[in-house]
């Protein structure tokens, strides 16, 4: 007789899709945060509820205390060359896998300076170790800092993908991984696409480069392509705004809880 709300589904749409059965079986009410989502759990049985996503409201906090360009270099030691935002995740696995690709690229664009942004949970030393000689600069607990600053990113695919477009700077996304693991994605998949952009686009905005050797060519050429004068980046910068129209304006939470509320007195009445 207890009303179970689930807020936030998991990514059943992505792996591991059988919990969708239990989500119709024990789950009242199912609230979603990703727009394409909408259409995906009705054909499982639940209608979800919309209401935006609480990302929105996350970067739009923290925006006014973002430095600009210049004062980003001036904390963190950098030069004045144009910076891109190297983004290669938030576990161990990822950066082992992903910065050494990252690293190789940077060596093609000497006018411009990488910087890898850290986390807090992981030791200076494991980002080093793959940094040593590369030039490649670094910072810690300044990810949204360093994507604000940057002219464009290159980003492990995840949660990242998303923030990097609602801060509206220009991104490929590359995820490396083992040769089978890419034979297998179109079987082990369920959807198109890795990234939370062309998700819920529902098209490629942005480039999507999942490989497992170390081979940077497709890299480069997307990455040329966002900079400044490129022949995508007006129309990448185009998709993040409709993105952001998609995603919804700031105050999900709120109306998510309203929604929540309202459903729990309508039940009492």
């Amino acid at each position: 007789g207890i009303r179970t709300f689930y807020y936030i589904a998991p990514k059943v749409w992505a792996w591991r899709e059988w919990r969708v059965k239990s989500i119709r079986r024990y789950v009242d009410r199912l609230y979603i945060i990703f727009p394409f989502e909408r259409d995906y759990f009705p054909r499982h049985g639940i209608e979800p509820v919309f209401e935006g996503n609480p990302l929105v409201d996350a970067i739009e906090a923290r925006r006014p205390t973002l430095p600009d360009g210049d004062a980003f270099r001036r904390r963190n030691g950098l030069d004045q060359r144009p910076i891109i935002a190297l983004v290669a995740g938030s576990r161990r696995g990822e950066i082992r896998d992903n910065l050494p690709l990252m690293a190789r690229l940077a060596e093609r664009f000497p006018d411009r300076q990488f910087v890898v942004t850290g986390v807090p949970w992981l030791e200076r030393s494991l980002y080093e170790r793959y940094m040593t000689g590369t030039g490649l600069r670094y910072v810690c607990d300044q990810t949204y800092e360093t994507i604000a600053a940057a002219e464009a990113a290159v980003v492990t695919s995840g949660t990242a993908t998303l923030e990097t477009a609602l801060l509206g700077t220009p991104e490929v996304v590359v995820y490396r991984t083992l040769w089978f693991q890419v034979k297998l994605q179109p079987y082990v998949l369920k959807v198109p696409w890795v990234s939370l952009v062309n998700l819920n686009l529902g098209r490629e905005a942005v480039a999507e480069i999942i490989q497992s050797d170390l081979d940077i060519t497709r890299a480069e050429r997307e990455l040329r392509a966002i900079l400044p004068g490129g022949a995508k980046r007006g129309r990448m910068e185009a998709d993040f705004e409709e993105l952001r129209a998609v995603i919804g304006g700031p105050g999900a939470s709120e109306r998510f809880a309203r929604r929540m509320v309202g459903e729990l007195k309508t039940d009492k009445s």
